[in-house]
């Protein structure tokens, strides 16, 4: 009985000392996602998501959205007033956000779109990337068509984003925030592969109220 009770003991030491171990390492990021990451902000009330400028080339062949630890009060209401903001950091390297870490980095925010005569605003801005919310690869989109599919994001505040899936080109980036968590059809055929933003809002009327944040389909012509 005692050989059974010290075994016993013997295992439940080793599962504790198992629990309190330290997690191992991540290896090194890859040199090659350093570099300027620009991304657009965008938000509702105090919450604040940054959404990367995807690209169909290069290490931005990806749609990435996160969700920012926004203390910055003057920040908040250029994004809530603005119809656009746009970021061009500083450099650092994106692997940490595809890793989905807490990254904290400085950048330049502008009104507007910063490389289509965007107004800087604020220089050297500290900006917290505190949880990834989506993550999406374009290495191999599929190719451009009449029918369109959306993911849903639900967020912590009983909300949600609607992220358009990029195609290939002739194709449109977008960001929707739904203010019901309810159910509803997020894939739909439209009249073009680049449809016009009221026709999209009437494809997606069944989703509840909600509210357009981004849309973009310069990047994504042929």
């Amino acid at each position: 009985m005692k050989k059974v009770l010290i075994g016993m003991f013997c295992y439940l030491f080793s599962l504790l000392a198992l629990a309190t171990e330290e997690p191992a390492p991540l290896p090194p990021v890859d040199p090659k996602y350093m570099g300027e990451h620009p991304m657009v902000l965008v938000g509702n009330g105090s919450y604040v998501y940054a959404s990367l400028l995807s690209k169909f080339t290069g290490i931005h062949q990806l749609q990435l959205i996160y969700d920012i630890d926004n203390k910055n009060l003057p920040l908040l209401n250029l994004v809530r007033d603005a119809d656009l903001v746009t970021i061009k950091p500083k450099p650092f390297n994106l692997e940490h956000l595809l890793r989905g870490e807490k990254l904290t980095i400085e950048a330049d925010v502008y009104m507007g779109h910063f490389e289509r005569g965007g107004l800087l605003t604020y220089k050297n801005v500290q900006i917290v990337f505190d949880k990834q919310l989506y993550l999406r690869k374009l290495d191999e989109p599929e190719k451009s068509h009449i029918r369109h599919k959306y993911d849903s994001v639900v967020l912590n505040n009983n909300q949600r984003l609607l992220v358009h899936q990029i195609q290939t080109a002739p194709s449109y980036a977008q960001i929707i925030l739904l203010f019901d968590d309810i159910n509803c059809l997020t894939e739909f055929a439209s009249s073009s592969a680049v449809p016009q933003q009221n026709e999209i809002y009437r494809k997606l009327s069944f989703c509840g109220s909600m509210r357009p944040l981004y849309y973009e389909y310069q990047d994504f012509e042929e």
